[in-house]
């Protein structure tokens, strides 16, 4: 396929988007796997002080917290964002069993279970305020995030939606914004009883069925687990860094992560969609039209 460009000549210099990766092969888009929470909707903003003070709790069982045990736990979740739910329950069963401070240890779906009891909270309250606009739900989205769905659908390429959350939430909560549409049948949440679901899974499957080269797939993500795997298997990798309470500008955090998984290209918000779709897909666009 003719019409490559390298990242570098065809993005840098831009002040909207960091090219990470200046030699990466943009133009031949023809799927795309995007995660969910963070990289698209921030109806789950916060999970991490959910997730960690309840490590915590359960890890000390009452008792006061070993010297160093909150940073490795804030280390452990910050380097797992992205992976399935469950297997963070069971990084966490495993610690509890190490420090020996919990008179009745509980197994990872135990943990899993008080653990989106306590999300579930504010993410019911986000969601009954949604009036019915569109304004509304995209509230609940990163900046700009629909209509960059919508830009790469429009040049027809194969979207999904790939999270570590449990299936039935992440289809709710996609319709919820409104973009489930664009991924009909094509949604991948979490399965406690199978690993058929993982981000690499999903990955090399699109690649293997589709007989795709490594860069007309394109990966989307917010954590290091989608990036590590897009570079994996030779995907465009484009990392999320964006500030999930304002829904737009850097959060220096994800894009230090970002950078160290191997992100491509890195985005604090969709806003630049029509380019950034444009860049991504130039040379594919043959392939959809004919």
């Amino acid at each position: 396929m003719s019409g490559f460009r390298d990242a570098g000549s065809l993005l840098g210099g831009l002040e909207w988007v960091e090219v990470a990766n200046p030699g990466a092969r943009l133009g031949a888009v023809r799927h795309a796997v995007f995660d969910f929470d963070g990289t698209l909707s921030v109806i789950r903003r916060g999970w991490e002080q959910v997730m960690i003070p309840l490590m915590v709790e359960m890890i000390c069982d009452g008792r006061p917290a070993p010297a160093g045990l909150e940073g490795e736990v804030a280390d452990y979740v910050d380097r797992s964002t992205g992976i399935l739910t469950i297997k963070q329950m069971m990084w966490l069963e495993s610690a509890v069993r190490r420090y020996g401070l919990a008179a009745a240890p509980l197994t990872a779906r135990a943990y899993k279970k008080i653990y989106n009891e306590r999300l579930l909270g504010p993410v019911r309250r986000r969601l009954a305020q949604l009036d019915g606009s569109q304004e509304g739900r995209d509230a609940l989205a990163v900046a700009g995030a629909r209509s960059f769905v919508q830009a790469l659908d429009d040049r027809g390429v194969v979207l999904y939606l790939a999270s570590g959350t449990d299936h039935g939430y992440v289809v709710e909560e996609a319709e919820a914004l409104g973009i489930a549409s664009h991924f009909e049948g094509r949604i991948y949440g979490a399965m406690d009883d199978t690993e058929a679901y993982s981000k690499e899974r999903i990955i090399a499957r699109i690649l293997a069925d589709h007989g795709l080269e490594g860069e007309a797939l394109l990966v989307v993500g917010d954590g290091p687990v989608e990036i590590r795997h897009a570079r994996e298997h030779g995907a465009v990798a484009l990392g999320v860094a964006v500030d999930e309470d304002r829904r737009q500008g850097l959060n220096r955090r994800k894009r230090e992560r970002l950078l160290a998984a191997g992100a491509d290209l890195i985005v604090t918000d969709f806003l630049h969609y029509g380019a950034l779709a444009e860049a991504l897909c130039s040379a594919a666009v043959g392939a959809h039209t004919d």
